[in-house]
């Protein structure tokens, strides 16, 4: 798994405490101390996916274009990083076709459908909740920084 996934989803709770005021991807850059051009990457990428858009103009930037309950941590993880599965059995052992599953593919399939299912089983409104949690003013300093 890539970084952007990890800054995808900070900005996706960003804009979910922005609410629905748009943020310019320079703005939110700035927030997290990354360069904007890479950050746009990831948010170009979130916007293909239906999870943020762009509005355009002075007052433009990004909103997410989801309710936060309905987009879950799958969701940006394929967004940013793509549908592929992390390991691809490659079929390494000697002699050619087997007739046997080999065990590795195996067991690294049942490790990422695990790590898969959790995920799609988690929404930004799910972080968000753990976050006010842990830090009840982090949403409100947040927007204040944003906005």
């Amino acid at each position: 798994m890539t970084e952007g996934v990890e800054w995808a989803l900070h900005c996706c709770l960003d804009l979910a405490w922005a609410d629905g005021t748009p943020v310019p991807a320079a703005r939110l850059a700035a927030l997290h101390g990354l360069p904007p051009a890479y950050l746009t990457k990831q948010l170009q990428a979130l916007g293909r996916a239906g999870i943020v858009r762009s509005t355009p103009g002075p007052r433009g930037g990004y909103l997410l274009d989801r309710p936060a309950h309905t987009v879950t941590l799958m969701d940006v993880v394929a967004a940013v990083d793509g549908p592929d599965p992390a390991f691809r059995c490659t079929e390494i052992r000697p002699g050619g076709p087997h007739p046997t599953r080999c065990a590795i593919d195996t067991a690294m399939t049942r490790a990422e459908t695990a790590w898969r299912r959790e995920l799609a089983a988690r929404t930004l409104a799910d972080l968000d909740a753990d976050v006010r949690r842990a830090d009840p003013d982090a949403p409100a300093a947040t927007r204040a920084r944003l906005t």
